[in-house]
């Protein structure tokens, strides 16, 4: 509800409009954070839900710390890279089949109802289910009970945390035959909401690394010539599309057919590059 967990304050708000003790005094971790807990053996267990590695900064990282968790324990719907490592799996409805709310870039709620029932478990029963084992019970039996929980909970009036301070970093410096690299995700690609559905994953867009004029002159490439675009783990060949962009910048998709960015070169968008004709 926008509490600043350190403070003390809002702690207090929270647990007596939820009926509770006490609340952590402490910002748990984020994701990268986690991964590196995992990876240095500092958890004994993780659940993963609905995460793709390949969707992560460094894909291979996170399945080093996938692999020398404890006790792994993932809530998906279909099988993944991270279901092939789990402990355990519990099957999850997928979104059609249950209630829930998303919420969107201002913070505000869109919530939708169930449209297909069956007797697929939503992701809150599961985690209620694993909490009663752990003797902490929560309590979630309904997801209208869920919204309740989050309704008694006002708007917040007190302070509000201080937005965060970044610097911002100087442009990258590109030297003969290397590029920035920019990417992005297209809306049909090879992410896993397209796993065995050929027909769609078909009308998709092929996979072009996009340079301007002047750059493809510069790495020796005409338009339709092939391009290798190579990072810190390995390397990316496509055909080029000469593109009107700027100078000293190549575009890849970043999951789709022959472009896996994240796993493939060990980079993502603003690192430096190095572009070469293909031999």
């Amino acid at each position: 509800g926008g509490r600043p967990v350190a403070d003390a304050e809002a702690r207090v708000d929270v647990a007596a409009a939820w009926e509770i003790d006490a609340l952590p005094v402490r910002a748990g971790r984020d994701t990268t954070a986690i991964l590196r807990a995992a990876a240095d053996g500092d958890l004994g267990g993780l659940v993963v839900g609905g995460v793709d590695p390949a969707d992560l900064p460094d894909p291979q990282f996170a399945l080093q710390a996938l692999d020398a968790v404890g006790f792994l324990v993932s809530l998906e719907v279909r099988a993944s890279a991270v279901t092939a490592r789990a402990d355990v799996v519990l099957p999850v409805a997928p979104v059609s089949e249950k209630a829930g709310t998303f919420v969107d870039w201002e913070g505000r709620w869109r919530s939708f109802p169930a449209v297909l029932h069956s007797n697929a478990l939503p992701d809150y029963r599961v985690l209620d289910a694993l909490a009663d084992a752990m003797d902490v019970p929560l309590g979630m039996r309904g997801v209208e009970q869920v919204r309740g929980e989050l309704g008694q909970l006002d708007a917040w009036e007190g302070v509000r945390a201080e937005a965060p301070a970044q610097p911002p970093a100087a442009p990258p410096q590109v030297g003969p035959g290397q590029a920035v690299l920019a990417s992005w995700q297209l809306l049909l690609d090879s992410g896993r909401l397209q796993d065995g559905e050929p027909y769609l994953a078909g009308t998709a867009h092929r996979a072009v690394a996009r340079i301007s004029a002047a750059t493809a002159a510069a790495a020796g490439v005409s338009d339709g010539q092939r391009l290798t675009v190579t990072g810190g783990h390995g390397s990316i060949t496509l055909p080029v599309a000469v593109t009107a962009m700027p100078d000293g910048v190549v575009w890849l998709p970043t999951n789709s057919a022959g472009s896996a960015v994240r796993p493939a070169l060990g980079a993502d968008a603003s690192a430096v590059v190095t572009l070469s004709r293909e031999s």
